[in-house]
């Protein structure tokens, strides 16, 4: 018992920090918990938890940002998004617990080149590309949940910085959180006790958020950056441990 709620500790601490970290940058938290869940719960648990945390998180800077949401950008990301993300949900219930594992620990691994790529090349993307990223990143959402490192740059190469970045891809992201929640509450993934962990993770999350905006100009971009590739690289590494041991 003891171990337990000292792992549970764990993870609220780790859901705070995730949290602030998101807030400040807008990516970055299911990277950092995600792997804390999958170790305290499963893959499949861990992910549905993740999803009902993502959704205060997403809650959180959406609000905090709220009036420079770029609801333009937010349509056509969604209308692909939305759809995509339900049908990777759906793929995912169906795969068993060591894919899941490969799956994510092999997509946080390509992220890191994908992102260095995509900002050399400094991508531009108009909003029929925007929609079709948002599917893509929907689907992929669906089955890993961790797709901040995508969307960031999705949006960033549409033209949205800072605040309106942060915002946008906020309330985009609780669009395709909302429907995966709904897949898995409709395909019976979300028992009671995964909703309870789900609420209490994301609430510490969503105060993160908060303080993610507080400190959003005190940070070196470059120097998260870095370390957002070191937390990919560990997360990645330590998912595909675990998937075959």
């Amino acid at each position: 018992m003891t171990a337990y709620l000292t792992g549970y500790l764990f993870v609220l601490l780790t859901g705070l920090v995730a949290g602030t970290l998101s807030g400040i940058v807008g990516t970055g938290a299911s990277i950092l918990l995600l792997p804390v869940l999958i170790y305290q719960f499963g893959p499949q648990p861990a992910v549905a938890i993740m999803a009902i945390a993502a959704v205060f998180l997403n809650v959180g800077k959406a609000t905090s940002w709220w009036r420079m949401v770029d609801w333009r950008a937010f349509a056509v990301y969604s209308a692909l998004g939305v759809p995509a993300v339900i049908l990777g949900a759906r793929t995912l219930l169906i795969l068993p617990p060591n894919v899941v594992e490969t799956v994510i620990g092999t997509f946080f691994l390509c992220m890191i080149p994908f992102r260095r790529w995509m900002r050399a090349r400094k991508l531009r993307l108009g909003l029929w590309q925007l929609s079709l990223a948002g599917g893509a990143i929907g689907y992929l959402s669906g089955i890993a949940l961790s797709t901040g490192p995508l969307s960031i740059p999705a949006f960033l190469a549409a033209g949205l910085t800072q605040g309106a970045l942060l915002s946008t891809e906020a309330v985009a992201s609780l669009a395709l959180m909302t429907g995966k929640v709904a897949t898995f509450q409709q395909m019976g993934a979300l028992p009671p006790d995964l909703i309870v962990q789900g609420l209490i993770v994301g609430a510490a999350s969503m105060a993160g958020t908060y303080i993610g905006k507080w400190v959003v100009l005190r940070m070196s971009l470059r120097a998260f950056d870095q370390a957002l590739d070191v937390m990919l690289l560990c997360s990645g590494l330590s998912l595909l441990w675990a998937a075959l041991r």
